[in-house]
């Protein structure tokens, strides 16, 4: 594959700025005046996959949070505070997990090889295949067993993005943005929906009933001590 130079790079960026004016001269002053993107997209650093070439969105369209091998880590201060954002802030309306076939990081986590401070980040993905190892171990290939960890690894992304206190917060103000698993086939470029069912994670925002809460004394401090101001309670 032959790679642009960075002057290519830079004489690119006029080109497209060119085109982009052509068609709405007050493209770049609109797209200036602040973002709403309706998705937030958390995939994988992987150089072959920019969402935006696969399904044709423009600036603006995907807040994006990318990390090896797409991982919703609970422990990441940097997504955490991006997925804060996107759903407190921005509203986003849908969070895509999307996997990709022939990731590395999976590759790493199913040999178990030793390779640097990359194998802290990749070993939540090996305790994940060795929980469904039966499962794929019984694959014929290795590509097909790569391709399922791949899949099985997003579908406990998804999970995990329910066990944050954000989404769970977001669930119970009941405005929670649909999520969706994706797997990406970079041999044919075309998205595999997992079709998530994220029924089993949801919570429902418990029923209160104001008539069963007891009603409590009101009490005052004085000088320290504790008075009855419900001569009834006392």
């Amino acid at each position: 594959m032959k790679y642009h130079s960075i002057d290519e790079l830079l004489n690119n960026n006029q080109t497209w700025v060119a085109e982009k004016l052509a068609l709405n001269p007050n493209y770049f002053e609109q797209l200036a005046t602040g973002q709403k993107p309706p998705y937030l997209y958390i995939g994988c650093s992987d150089s072959r996959l920019p969402l935006t070439n696969f399904t044709r969105t423009e600036p603006g369209e995907l807040f994006v949070h990318r990390n090896i091998a797409n991982q919703v880590s609970l422990t990441d201060i940097n997504f955490l505070a991006v997925l804060e954002y996107a759903i407190s802030h921005l509203q986003v309306q849908h969070i895509i997990v999307c996997g990709h076939y022939g990731c590395g990081g999976i590759k790493a986590a199913l040999e178990g090889k030793t390779i640097g401070i990359i194998d802290n980040w990749v070993n939540p993905i090996r305790e994940i295949y060795l929980q469904n190892q039966d499962d794929i171990d019984a694959l014929l290939t290795k590509e097909e067993r790569l391709n399922r960890l791949a899949e099985i690894n997003v579908l406990v992304q998804v999970k995990n993005l329910y066990q944050t206190s954000i989404m769970r917060k977001a669930l119970y103000d009941q405005k929670a943005p649909v999520v969706h698993g994706w797997v990406l086939d970079i041999r044919t470029g075309l998205i595999k929906d997992l079709q998530v069912s994220t029924k089993q994670w949801e919570l429902r925002p418990p029923t209160i009933v104001l008539e069963s809460i007891p009603s409590l004394p009101d009490f005052k401090f004085l000088d320290g001590d504790l008075d009855c101001l419900s001569q009834e309670a006392c």
